[in-house]
C-alpha cells in the first residue's frame, strides 16, 4: 500500500489542495483510496471535498474518539465519500487531541499499561484492516509538529512535502533537515521524504535557484506545478477537486489547467511506482 502525509512547517502552501487532488487522481486510476484529514482548521481537505458536516457536533462519534477508545460506533461510519475517495473527516475534537491522549496515556500508565499517544491512529486504522482495503493511504496533519503529526509518522512513515518557492517555502524545506533526524530520535522509527513538490512556480531566477539547491541535496522532486491561482481558488470555491472543477465549472478548457491536471496525474504515478518498484 502507498502511504504517506503531506506535510509542510510552512502553511498556506497547497499542502491540503495537494493531498485531495492525488487522492483523485488516484481514485481515477481505479485505485482504492483513504484520506485522513487530521487538521481541525476549517480550511482543510474535508472543506475541500465537502464532507464533514457533523464536524462541530460534540455528541457525533469522531476519530478523536476511537484513538481514545470512547467511540460511540463502528469505524465504516466514519467514513465519508466523495469523487470516489474515501475520507475520514476532521473534526472540532481534534484542537484538544493532544489533551485527550494524555489523559488516557496517564491513565494506562497508573494501571500498568503500555500506551503509546503517538500511535494510536496506526492501532484505529490496523484494527480496522485499513491497510488491506485500501492502495492509497493519505493522511493531512496541520502544519504544527504536535501529537497529530506524530501519529501520522507512525502510521504512514513517508512525507510528501509541497514546497512553495519564496522565503517562507526555503524555511520549510530548510527545516526538514532538523524535522526528519528529529522525528526518527522521538518517535523511533526511520521517516522516509518520497518527494518534494514545488507550488505556485513562477520561474524566476530566485525560484529557480532554489530548485537547483533542493536538487544539489538530492530530494526527489518529480513535478513542479505553476502558479494557478483561478484553478485552485475555484476548487475551494467549488468544494471539489481540480479534475471536476475543470470538467463541471469551466465553460471552456484551458490548455494551462489541462497541464496541471496532467502533472497531478503525473505525481500520482510517481508515487505509486516508488512502493510498486523492487526493492
Amino acid at each position: 500500500m502507498l502511504a504517506y502525509t503531506t506535510y509542510s512547517e510552512a502553511g498556506g502552501v497547497g499542502k491540503s489542495t495537494l493531498a485531495a487532488n492525488l487522492a483523485v487522481a488516484d481514485a481515477r486510476d481505479g485505485r482504492d483510496v483513504l484520506v485522513v484529514d487530521l487538521d481541525p482548521q476549517e480550511a482543510s481537505v474535508s472543506h475541500l471535498l465537502d464532507v464533514g458536516e457533523h464536524r462541530d457536533d460534540p455528541k457525533a462519534d469522531s476519530l478523536v474518539r476511537h484513538m481514545v477508545e470512547r467511540k460511540r460506533g463502528p469505524f465504516e461510519d466514519l467514513i465519508e465519500s466523495s469523487e470516489e475517495v474515501d475520507v475520514i473527516p476532521a473534526h472540532n475534537s481534534l484542537e484538544r487531541l493532544n489533551k485527550h491522549l494524555a489523559r488516557r496515556e496517564e491513565e494506562a500508565n497508573d494501571f500498568g499499561e503500555n500506551w503509546n499517544r503517538n500511535v494510536q491512529l496506526l492501532r484505529v486504522l490496523r484494527e480496522n484492516d485499513v491497510h488491506e482495503r485500501y492502495d492509497t493511504l493519505i493522511v493531512d496533519p496541520p502544519a504544527t509538529a504536535d501529537v497529530k503529526l506524530y501519529n501520522a509518522i507512525h502510521t504512514t512513515r513517508s512525507l510528501l512535502v509541497p514546497f512553495e518557492p519564496s522565503g517562507k517555502g526555503r524555511k520549510s524545506v530548510d527545516g526538514l533537515e532538523d524535522l526528519v533526524p528529529g522525528l526518527e530520535e522521538n518517535l523511533d522509527i526511520n521517516v522516509g521524504v518520497l518527494a518534494i513538490v514545488p507550488n505556485r512556480f513562477k520561474g524566476t531566477n530566485d525560484q529557480q535557484d532554489m530548485l537547483d539547491e533542493l536538487r544539489s541535496r538530492e530530494y526527489d522532486i518529480p513535478v513542479i506545478l505553476k502558479e494557478r491561482g483561478s484553478l485552485f481558488e475555484g476548487c475551494w470555491r467549488q468544494q471539489c477537486s481540480a479534475f471536476k472543477y475543470v470538467e463541471e465549472h469551466r465553460e471552456r478548457r484551458r490548455d494551462y489547467e489541462l497541464e496541471t491536471l496532467e502533472r497531478l496525474e503525473t505525481l500520482a504515478d510517481h508515487l505509486r511506482k516508488t512502493v510498486e518498484a523492487p526493492a
